[in-house]
């Protein structure tokens, strides 16, 4: 990855969360942006990287919002906008929420609206997310998450929905969407959509940082401290993510994630207020408790499956669980059940359960299935190598 590549991936949602909040204009924010990144494309190859390149991005987009202000300018409101850009960053809103990215989450979220609109629009603007990573996650062509993103946008420019810090009376409303962006720009960490690596550890630290301030947000509030845990113990995982979970070596995992993961899980269990991410959590907590795959307690991975909203994807996961339990052919008749043909996981898990059964055709017709429908060339090379180790 070049150094303007990472820098994209570190500083995309800062730098359009602080221009959104300055300019309460998110296309002007993001355009501006996008611009500063051109110019960094241009410049850095022959002057380098500059010493802080957040920094950098943030303050040449300030400026590029500054010239398009100035030119489109028209009447003192407009004037007066540019000369406020140009003096900086004024003094820091006071509230409940503090930090940029996660204002512009909130706003994001906002239930003017659609709740599909809110996730796809916050992992554009917070999570720096493409269009193709989105549309994957959501299983939807890229065009209709493109149209998605784009009316939201519109929505937020025509309600005129503020970017401020919410009150907090104003945080439930908003709370599931929040968690559900935070939760999604974790699994695209976790399992980016394109690229040459098997994790984004930029993202992960994004997620985990946001999630974080949700807790400290709402320290009451059990779900989001599920959600930490759930992220620290998938993200636990990184060093080993070079292969499916049930053939990584469990020594590379990062033990003080894991630990701090479980205690996070322990306290959602005193609490007593069970929800999605708390159970999801429990679920990374028991595959975390077992020295090997084989060692795995499935029948109380089943058990805590079955107390998640039945979504194709909770269906496929608990499928690889009974799997385990009852063999590869009850797991593979609820695998064909499942209505995720876009998702490779789904062949791969498809592949697998057929290898074990012997259908050795059908396995290598699922692998090229599974192939088919990811960009990412590290998990390309993973299902590679499990086809190639077809007899």
């Amino acid at each position: 990855m070049s150094p303007l590549e990472q820098v994209f991936r570190e500083a995309h949602g800062r730098a359009v969360a602080v221009l959104a909040r300055q300019l309460g204009d998110l296309d002007l924010a993001e355009e501006a942006v996008a611009e500063a990144f051109a110019v960094a494309a241009a410049t850095w190859p022959d002057r380098g990287t500059p010493p802080s390149p957040v920094g950098w991005v943030i303050t040449t987009a300030r400026h590029k919002a500054v010239d398009r202000l100035r030119r489109e300018a028209v009447g003192t409101a407009k004037l007066a906008e540019v000369a406020r850009l140009q003096a900086g960053p004024g003094q820091e809103e006071v509230g409940a929420v503090r930090d940029d990215q996660l204002r512009l989450l909130f706003t994001c979220c906002h239930p003017a609206l659609a709740p599909e609109s809110r996730v796809a629009l916050t992992l554009r603007m917070v999570g720096g997310l493409t269009t193709p990573e989105i549309a994957r996650a959501f299983l939807v062509p890229e065009a209709t998450m493109a149209a998605r993103i784009t009316r939201a946008k519109h929505k937020i420019a025509k309600a005129r929905i503020p970017y401020r810090v919410p009150a907090e009376a104003d945080l439930p409303a908003r709370w599931a969407s929040v968690l559900a962006v935070v939760h999604l720009v974790g699994t695209e960490a976790h399992s980016p959509a394109t690229g040459t690596e098997p994790t984004r550890p930029d993202l992960a630290a994004d997620a985990i940082r946001l999630a974080r301030l949700l807790v400290a947000l709402r320290p009451d509030e059990p779900e989001a401290r599920g959600l930490l845990a759930l992220l620290l113990l998938t993200a636990s995982r990184a060093p080993a993510r070079a292969r499916p979970l049930d053939r990584q070596d469990r020594s590379l995992w990062d033990r003080a994630q894991v630990e701090e993961g479980q205690e996070l899980v322990r306290q959602c269990l005193r609490v007593g207020r069970p929800g999605t991410h708390q159970v999801q959590a429990a679920i990374a907590a028991v595959h975390a408790d077992a020295a090997t795959w084989a060692d795995t307690d499935w029948a109380q991975v089943v058990a805590l499956y079955d107390l998640l909203p039945a979504t194709p994807v909770v269906a496929l996961n608990r499928a690889v669980a009974v799997a385990e339990l009852d063999g590869p052919s009850v797991g593979l008749a609820l695998v064909d059940r499942v209505d995720l043909d876009r998702s490779p996981v789904l062949h791969a898990v498809r592949a697998d359960l057929l290898r074990r059964l012997d259908r050795v055709d059908e396995a290598r017709a699922a692998y090229d299935a599974a192939l088919a429908r990811t960009q990412n060339t590290a998990e390309q090379a993973d299902l590679h190598r499990r086809r190639a180790a077809l007899p």
